[in-house]
């Protein structure tokens, strides 16, 4: 598996990183926990170290089944989790007061059974709570040793700034993907002008970049994925399915997977970190970690870019 140092910190993670929100049995349909737990053991059989989770993944639910999977395996894994949603039945509260904060830590250090967490990131900027108000308790919790690094999630090259005159900011989460751009225009060159690595989300894109939907794909009871992405809708799902030709070709010429071209397409660019793909049984974690093993040539990424031109962006 390659690896890269994840921004100025000293931890060296993963290109391919584990993301958590699909086996916490919200939005994205039921799961079955012992499958959940097995994916994420096989994730770090085949070599992934970065396993991401928060607590408003299934209310804290998602943070207990990757404290099970780790359980005994907690040498070299990079164990990152969030702090700032709160839930509310199905209501996402943005709330970065220092008691709540103090409240969030000590929960998700024992609900994942870890005594410090490698790397805390702010889930989203809270509106209603000023950086001055939320950052002193960051910093008296990282002097305490509950947690390694601090990373931010969502946030506006502003809102970096304003943090970062308090702690080191070492990384930066946000969706990115051959269909998802909009980091390319300031925030992938600011964050490595900064120094910062980015770990990114959606990087299958909602799973249309593994190829294997079809037009007007009905997904399972609770999979509400639609709602969060608009790649399924009639028009430009057609149009994806011609950049689909462009990775197919390419995923033969390797004898790999659809999947893998759309993943090694993200931790390729300079600045990413790694990519984080979803799990929920063996044969994905195994089929999604092995795209960290082979990379594509520059020649490849040009092609895809140019499929990214001529099909997605003038169809948009």
């Amino acid at each position: 598996m390659k690896l890269k140092t994840l921004g100025t910190s000293d931890l060296k993670a993963s290109v391919i990183g584990i993301g958590t929100w699909a086996i916490a049995g919200d939005y994205w349909g039921e799961s079955d926990d012992a499958e959940s737990v097995k994916a994420i053991q096989a994730g770090i059989d085949f070599g992934i170290n970065l396993i991401d989770t928060a607590p408003a993944y299934g209310d804290g639910y998602s943070e207990e089944l990757v404290g099970k999977a780790i359980k005994g395996r907690r040498d070299g894994l990079i164990i990152a989790t969030k702090v700032g949603i709160l839930r509310d039945g199905q209501e996402f509260i943005n709330c970065l007061k220092p008691e709540s904060i103090y409240k969030e830590i000590d929960n998700s250090l024992r609900r994942l059974g870890v005594d410090c967490i490698d790397l805390y990131q702010i889930h989203w900027p809270d509106p209603a709570t000023p950086f001055e108000d939320t950052m002193p308790a960051l910093i008296k919790l990282y002097e305490q040793g509950k947690f390694r690094c601090l990373g931010v999630s969502n946030f506006s090259e502003e809102q970096i700034e304003q943090v970062s005159k308090y702690l080191k900011i070492v990384s930066q989460q946000l969706s990115y993907s051959i269909l998802e751009r909009e980091t390319e225009k300031s925030m992938l060159p600011y964050c490595i002008k900064k120094g910062m690595g980015i770990i990114t989300y959606g990087s299958l894109g909602a799973g249309v970049l593994s190829g294997k939907y079809k037009k007007d794909h009905q997904f399972k009871a609770g999979d509400r994925r639609k709602e969060f992405y608009p790649y399924f809708e009639n028009d430009r799902f057609d149009c994806i399915q011609e950049l689909l030709k462009t990775l197919r070709m390419i995923a033969e010429k390797y004898g790999k997977p659809v999947s893998h071209v759309a993943i090694n397409w993200v931790w390729k660019h300079e600045g990413v970190t790694s990519a984080l793909v979803g799990v929920r049984n063996r044969q994905q974690a195994e089929e999604n970690a092995k795209a960290g093993y082979w990379e594509l040539s520059m020649e490849e990424m040009d092609l895809i870019d140019n499929a990214y031109q001529k099909y997605i962006l003038k169809g948009e």
